[in-house]
């Protein structure tokens, strides 16, 4: 179980500020766009997500978009509007992507998390490649009766999470 077990479950990314990060020694924080910063299909950042990033840029916390979408315009539109590096069609749960986020920002798995609302790629990708693993509730449901059964499935390990960070 421990795969699928996040490190730190919090609602929103909002949650996270560039202080709390910098204080567990994060300095790459790897985010997935779909339901994590955004709704699916919102085409572009808010200033509250700008904001967001500028906070986190302050306390030497980079943000890198790390996302599963197949069309590779979307994760690049978004992260270029957002001033920040990406992979479009990272493959996770795999961990090649991972790794290579990583390299390209000059940081190993100890100064690395992901942030993400799904167990199944996010959390196990990020747990697989030795990085701090944070889950979010997702954004927004609505819209694709598959993403309610994939919930559903992760809910043990949602709830298991947040009981042991309650501990």
């Amino acid at each position: 179980m421990g795969w699928f077990r996040a490190d730190w479950p919090v609602d929103d990314i909002y949650a996270l500020t560039g202080e709390r990060l910098a204080r567990r020694g994060v300095r790459l924080l790897l985010a997935d766009l779909d339901n994590t910063l955004v709704p699916y299909g919102v085409p572009l950042p808010d200033q509250k997500l700008k904001d967001w990033r500028d906070d986190l840029a302050c306390h030497g916390v980079k943000l890198f978009i790390l996302s599963n979408n197949r069309h590779e315009q979307r994760p690049r539109v978004f992260a270029q509007a957002l001033q920040v590096p990406y992979i479009g069609h990272a493959g996770k749960p795999k961990t090649p992507s991972f790794h290579r986020a990583m390299e390209e920002m000059g940081v190993g798995p100890q100064e690395t998390a992901i942030v993400g609302d799904q167990v199944f790629t996010d959390v196990l990708g990020g747990n697989r490649a030795g990085i701090t693993t944070i889950l979010v509730k997702p954004i927004r449901l609505a819209g694709n009766p598959g993403r309610y059964v994939r919930y559903a499935v992760e809910l043990p390990f949602r709830l298991l999470a947040r009981k042991e960070a309650a501990l």
